[in-house]
Parts: C-alpha cells; sequence; structure tokens
C-alpha cells in the first residue's frame, strides 16, 4: 500500500511554508482589492459590507494565516509531534483559501455556506494544534488553544449579525479580533524575543520576568475590554499608560542597543513599540485627541503588520536551513513596512486635512514591502531545505 501523500511537496513539509506564502501573497491583493474598492474603481458583490470585509479579511485572513503557520511549526518544535501532514495542511489551505473567496459570490452561494466555510477554519487549526499539545502534556502551551478559541468566538459574533442573528455582534468581533491578535502577539513575544536576541548578538542574556509578563499581558488585556466597554476618559487612559509603562519594562529586560545593527531584531522591536505607541494612542483618544481609527491603525498596520513580516521573515530563514541573515531586499521591506504604519497613524493625526493622501502613500509603501517579501521569499517556502534536512 502506498502511503505517499498526494501534496508531497516542499511547501507542504511544514505549516509556516503554506500560511506564510498565503499570508504574502494576501497581504497583496487583499489591500490592492480595498485600495481600489475604496477609491470607487472596482464594485464587487460581497457577503460582507465593504468596510467590514477589509477589517475582517485583514485580521482573519492575512493575520490568522501568519498565526497558522508560526502555530503548525511551533507546536511541532515544542512536541517533536507532527501537527498536520501534507495532505492535511493542504486541506487547511484550501479551507483558508475558500474562506477568501467565496464570500464575493454570495449571489450565487447561500449566505450560510459562506459563513460556514469561514467559520470552520480557526476549528480545524485548533484542533491539529491541540492534538500534540495534549498528547505530550504540553499543557502550559495550550494557552494558544484557548486564544484560537476566542478568536472564533469573535469571528461567530460577525458571522452572527450579517446572518441576522444579532444586531450588534460586527463591532464586537472585530474589536475582540485585534484584542486577541495582540494578545497573542504578546505571548508570543515573551516566548522568542529573549531567544531570538540571545542567538542573534553573542554575550546578550536577557532577563525574563515571568511575573512581569502576566502582568503586562492582563493590563494590556484590560485596555481592550475597557474600550470594548465604551469606557472612556480617565478610567481608560490610566490603564492604558500603565499598559505602556509595563510594556516597556518588559521590553527593556530584552533590549541591546546592537540590535539595530541586525534587521531581523530590529524590526520585531520596533513593531512591539508600535503595539507601545498603540496604547498611547488609545489613552489620547480618551480625551478625544486623537481619533480612535489612529490608535487602532497603530495596532494593525503597525504592530500587527510590522511584528508578522518580521516574525515570517526570520522563521522561514531558520526552518530552511539559512543562515539568519536578512538580504538587503528584506532590510528595504522592514523600511516599507514602517512608512506605511508612519503614514496611516501618525501623519493624519498630525495633520488630518490630508488624510486621504497619506493613505494613500501609506497603500502603496504595504504592497511595495509585501511584493518584496513575496519575491524574495517564496522560491525559499517552494524549495526544500538548503541543508537537505526534512521539513
Amino acid at each position: 500500500m502506498n502511503n505517499k501523500p498526494v501534496f508531497d511537496y516542499p511547501l507542504f513539509a511544514m505549516g509556516f511554508r503554506a500560511f506564510f506564502a498565503l499570508a504574502g501573497l494576501s497581504a497583496l491583493a487583499l489591500i490592492a482589492l480595498w485600495n481600489a474598492m475604496a477609491n470607487g474603481s472596482l464594485h464587487l458583490d460581497n457577503y460582507y459590507p465593504a468596510i467590514q470585509w477589509h477589517a475582517h479579511e485583514m485580521l482573519l485572513g492575512y493575520s490568522v494565516a501568519v498565526i497558522a503557520g508560526f502555530l503548525l511549526t511551533a507546536v511541532r518544535n515544542w512536541t517533536g509531534m507532527q501537527t498536520a501532514n501534507p495532505d492535511q495542511l493542504a486541506a487547511l489551505c484550501f479551507l483558508w483559501i475558500y474562506g477568501r473567496v467565496l464570500p464575493f459570490y454570495s449571489e450565487l452561494v447561500p449566505d450560510v455556506f459562506i459563513a460556514a466555510v469561514d467559520f470552520a477554519f480557526l476549528p480545524a487549526l485548533t484542533y491539529f494544534i491541540s492534538k500534540p499539545l495534549l498528547k505530550t502534556g504540553h499543557y502550559k502551551n495550550l494557552i494558544f488553544t484557548g486564544l484560537l478559541l476566542l478568536l472564533t468566538v469573535a469571528n461567530g459574533l460577525i458571522h452572527a449579525q450579517i446572518l441576522g442573528f444579532s444586531e450588534t455582534g460586527v463591532m464586537l468581533g472585530l474589536d475582540m479580533l485585534v484584542a486577541i491578535i495582540v494578545m497573542m502577539i504578546l505571548v508570543i513575544a515573551g516566548r522568542v524575543f529573549p531567544f531570538f536576541t540571545e542567538r542573534g548578538l553573542s554575550g546578550v542574556i536577557c532577563i525574563r520576568n515571568p511575573g512581569l509578563d502576566i502582568v503586562t499581558i492582563v493590563i494590556s488585556m484590560t485596555v481592550f475590554v475597557l474600550m470594548m466597554l465604551d469606557v472612556s476618559g480617565i478610567l481608560l487612559a490610566l490603564v492604558a499608560l500603565a499598559a505602556v509603562v509595563l510594556n516597556v519594562m518588559r521590553v527593556s529586560g530584552w533590549y541591546d542597543g546592537r540590535i539595530w545593527f541586525v534587521p531581523l531584531l530590529w524590526v520585531l522591536y520596533v513593531g512591539y513599540g508600535w503595539l507601545i505607541l498603540g496604547f498611547v494612542m488609545l489613552a489620547l483618544s480618551a480625551y478625544a485627541l486623537v481619533l480612535p481609527a489612529v490608535a487602532l491603525h497603530a495596532f494593525t498596520v503597525g504592530g500587527i503588520g510590522i511584528l508578522t513580516l518580521g516574525m515570517m521573515a526570520r522563521v522561514a530563514l531558520g526552518h530552511t536551513g539559512r543562515a539568519l541573515k536578512t538580504s538587503n531586499v528584506m532590510a528595504i521591506a522592514f523600511l516599507l513596512i514602517n512608512l506605511a504604519a508612519i503614514m496611516r497613524v501618525l501623519f493624519p493625526a498630525i495633520l488630518p486635512a490630508w488624510y486621504g493622501g497619506f493613505v494613500l502613500v501609506s497603500t502603496y509603501a504595504w504592497l511595495a514591502a509585501f511584493s518584496l517579501f513575496a519575491f524574495y521569499y517564496l522560491p525559499i517556502l517552494v524549495a526544500p531545505r538548503s541543508d537537505g534536512e526534512p521539513g
């Protein structure tokens, strides 16, 4: 009997390969489509209202693809067990793709079916992540199972309103998605930032403080809970500022000035800095000094966008047997995605009258950054490991 997988290709050897490729391509396609839809040059029938489609797809399309690639790979490393074989991984990828494509066929396909396909991805991913963790007793890492289930609930709230089962689910669901993805990044940062820093710089010993980690994540989450409860004023401002202080203290224990000579490190620290700036912006928004949308995009374009690009760049090199040294192409990509965040967050806050122009520059900078990522990393992701090892 031949047990050879149908999808026996390097692209499906490990989770990071297929899902980082999908994430990079979707970062281009989703923003290009959104730009065309926003300026009125393209109209497409869609299951989601336009602005909700943009938010849903950047969070549950692009961001979740990066999360899937990271977790499928990380859990395999933690447990020594395969998370998904090549055929299962291909099935997960097709499920993710169908979730992105079907909304444009809302005139032909029942809404319930579109919702069911999109909704199914996160529970399926949770299954493949949880199985090896439970079998090997890695119970502390089940926090990621919990976070994936919370993402599932948030997605369910969005679909519930679109399908007519509730009246307020979409905004709550989108706010939950941002909050949970940021929390997931903060948890992962505590695991990988010290490790990456010590690996990338000789003689560095990062300070790990589990107690500070827990307090920082709890306070940061509290900020988002207050925001979702429509709490503003002094309470939101004080808790947001506490999150700023705690996150700065946390990062300072890992920081070494030499990171600025290593693009694979500084991009991660700068991305974390955008998350901290997001909390600053939320404190300012509590007194209407900046628009809440500015704070939102500090977290999304700045924090999530920059950190996910940096993580994909670092993880893909390490797990394909290549030297952990970035190319000039990716160093430029890191600068471009920071330019996208600056144009989407800082300049609109300072000069709101020029908002449209800044957003356009931000869009092109984002597209340029991910074009470089696709150009450099797609050949790496579809090719066998350079050292001949499996994976």
